[in-house]
């Protein structure tokens, strides 16, 4: 550009843009490339903080530490492993209190065989040799380690699901099937249950018919016109029903206690009769 003097004025230099600024820059943030750590960076001290190795309990840091230095487990150092026991569970009893309860309940017990260690030792009234104050711990450190390897065994066996996957093979179906075969007694005894249900599940239709008494009043006495005597269980129609042979009764009952008709006995258990009480014209 030129200026008021006639002079060109050229613009300021660029920095140039390295080529590969991963191979020069620390990091990238928000796809930036950084170049320097920032000086107000905060790191919590927990966040570079790495367990190396992880216990299930007591016995199996106390088994770790003597494994690990290849101590004889039967005649077990107990100043040095009770010096890294107690360097282990200050780690953690700083971080994790409820943790390190069980811990300490062990280093506890070391310090006691430690401490009984450095005792002379005392022989019983019978004579005998005193018993190793470290053989219950030691008792209790290969049962644990038996256990273990045990577990470990067991851990290695091929698992379904983790190890290998079940099986499936489909069989496609024969175009003819083949039909299982009924014997009598079973289709006697599927019949007989459908039987059953159908019984539990009929329905009962009533209707009702209306009977007039003196319809059968006239019936009875048409029956009787031009007789001079009619038999008494001649008269009934019991093919119509009960409600008819009820209504008939009641007819004949009516009938003689208007007087139109009479029933007559010649003796003492002998059939009855039925006549007209009078004489038509």
């Amino acid at each position: 550009m030129p200026s008021a003097a006639g002079e060109a004025v050229l613009p300021p230099p660029v920095a140039p843009v390295p080529e590969t600024v991963d191979q020069i820059a620390l990091a990238r943030l928000y796809g930036e490339p950084l170049f320097a750590l920032p000086t107000d960076l905060y790191i919590p001290p927990d966040a570079l903080e790495v367990f190396l190795e992880t216990f299930e309990g007591p016995l199996d840091l106390l088994l770790y530490l003597i494994r690990k230095q290849n101590f004889n487990i039967l005649d077990i150092p107990m100043a040095d492993v009770t010096r890294q026991y107690l360097t282990y569970v200050d780690q953690i009893r700083s971080r994790n209190l409820e943790l390190a309860a069980e811990y300490l309940l062990m280093a506890a017990m070391l310090i006691e065989i430690k401490s009984r260690m450095l005792l002379p030792p005392k022989r019983s009234e019978e004579g005998k040799e005193p018993e190793d104050p470290r053989a219950e711990l030691v008792r209790r450190l290969l049962e644990y380690e038996q256990m273990k390897g045990a577990a470990a065994k067991i851990d290695a066996l091929p698992l379904l699901g983790r190890d290998f996957l079940r099986a499936q093979v489909h069989v496609e179906a024969s175009l003819q099937p083949r039909w299982p075969e009924v014997a009598v007694d079973e289709l006697r005894e599927a019949w007989l249950d459908i039987l059953k249900r159908a019984r539990l599940v009929q329905h009962h239709h009533i209707t009702r018919e209306e009977l007039s008494v003196r319809e059968h009043m006239s019936i009875v006495l048409k029956r009787l016109q031009g007789r001079r005597f009619a038999l008494f269980e001649d008269l009934f129609d019991a093919r119509r029903g009960p409600q008819v042979v009820v209504v008939t009764f009641i007819a004949m009952l009516e009938l003689a206690r208007e007087h139109l008709i009479e029933v007559t006995q010649a003796e003492a258990f002998a059939p009855l009769y039925v006549r007209l009480a009078y004489t038509p014209s």
